[in-house]
């Protein structure tokens, strides 16, 4: 049975729930007896960034005890535990940097992963929509008008969000990550984000009233009802639906290929025949191009009229017309 007696060290103002941060003081063991090592590719593009902003990268991994190296020749990233190491989540943390910085995340942004509490998700969205058109618009619908929508989702998440090529990157804690990410894939099962942004408006401020901490919020969430869009097979190309004059007999049916043979006179003619007579009209539709290219050719050749040559014609003429 629980003690009944009074605890006077357990006040009101003590969190039970809160993670207390993890310090050298708490590893007794030491340093680790194996060397843990992550390393990560990154695109040609990211190269001069990499570069200019490395330093700040290693005085931050340096301060946990992970040691990073640049290697520009193969284009990676690499991070691995040192004797110095104290924190076994030090190493998690820093690849997933690493992975942050291979996908265009600035490293201001990306060094918050380094903090506890704090989480990164990158969700891959170009295998959830085949067409690729319909990938590019829904993948707009995420940032919206001048980003709007995605700052509407970063407030209301405590998240830091960027739509980069395939991927989402987000960087908060793991509550926003998980409605980021619902959002996310949502968005690209064709339904707007601004949906899932007005339930995070109304729970927010549901949230702040302590009295519904213990009700069911369902009564205040907006309830959208789905439509059921016709299915019907809409033509490519619509015929021509003009009122035309009403006629009892049917169509006429198509020639075949006999009944046009028949026609022209083809069909009792043998096959050796055939090949000539279609042989005779390959040659004569050759001479026609051929003749064709050769006045095409002869244009280049043509000299361009001198200047004055015109007025020497006039000239001409009229002396002509007045000596007869």
């Amino acid at each position: 049975m629980p003690s009944t007696k009074d605890k006077p060290w357990d006040t009101d103002d003590i969190d039970k729930w809160k993670i207390e941060p993890f310090k050298p003081s708490d590893n007794a063991g030491g340093h680790f007896a194996e060397e843990s090592s992550f390393a990560t590719l990154f695109p040609k593009y990211r190269e001069v960034y990499l570069k200019e902003s490395w330093p700040l990268v290693t005085k931050l991994l340096k301060d946990i005890g992970i040691a990073c190296t640049l290697d520009l020749i193969e284009g990676s990233m690499t991070v691995k535990t040192t004797k110095k190491t104290w924190d076994p989540a030090a190493i998690l943390n820093a690849r997933d940097l690493i992975r942050l910085l291979a996908r265009s995340v600035p490293v201001q942004e990306a060094r918050k992963i380094l903090e506890d509490g704090v989480a990164c998700d990158i969700i891959k969205i170009r295998n959830l929509v085949r067409n690729k058109e319909k990938f590019v618009k829904r993948r707009q619908r995420i940032l919206g008008p001048n980003g709007t929508t995605l700052k509407a989702l970063e407030l209301l998440t405590s998240t830091y969000i960027l739509v980069h090529g395939n991927t989402v990157s987000v960087i908060g804690p793991y509550k926003g990550l998980k409605e980021v990410r619902r959002v996310v894939e949502d968005c690209m099962a064709n339904i707007h984000p601004i949906y899932q942004i007005k339930e995070l408006m109304v729970k927010r401020e549901l949230a702040k009233d302590p009295e519904l901490a213990h009700e069911s919020w369902d009564r205040f969430l907006p309830n959208y009802k789905k439509r059921s869009l016709s299915h019907r097979r809409v033509p490519f190309k619509v015929t021509d639906k003009t009122k035309k004059t009403y006629t009892p007999f049917p169509p006429a049916p198509e020639q075949s290929k006999v009944d046009k043979q028949l026609e022209a006179g083809e069909y009792h003619i043998g096959r050796e025949a055939k090949k000539r007579i279609a042989q005779e009209e390959r040659i004569e539709k050759q001479k026609v191009k051929k003749e064709e290219k050769k006045r095409e050719r002869e244009r280049d050749f043509v000299a361009p009229e001198e200047p004055g040559t015109a007025e020497r014609k006039k000239k001409k003429q009229k002396t002509k017309a007045t000596e007869d």
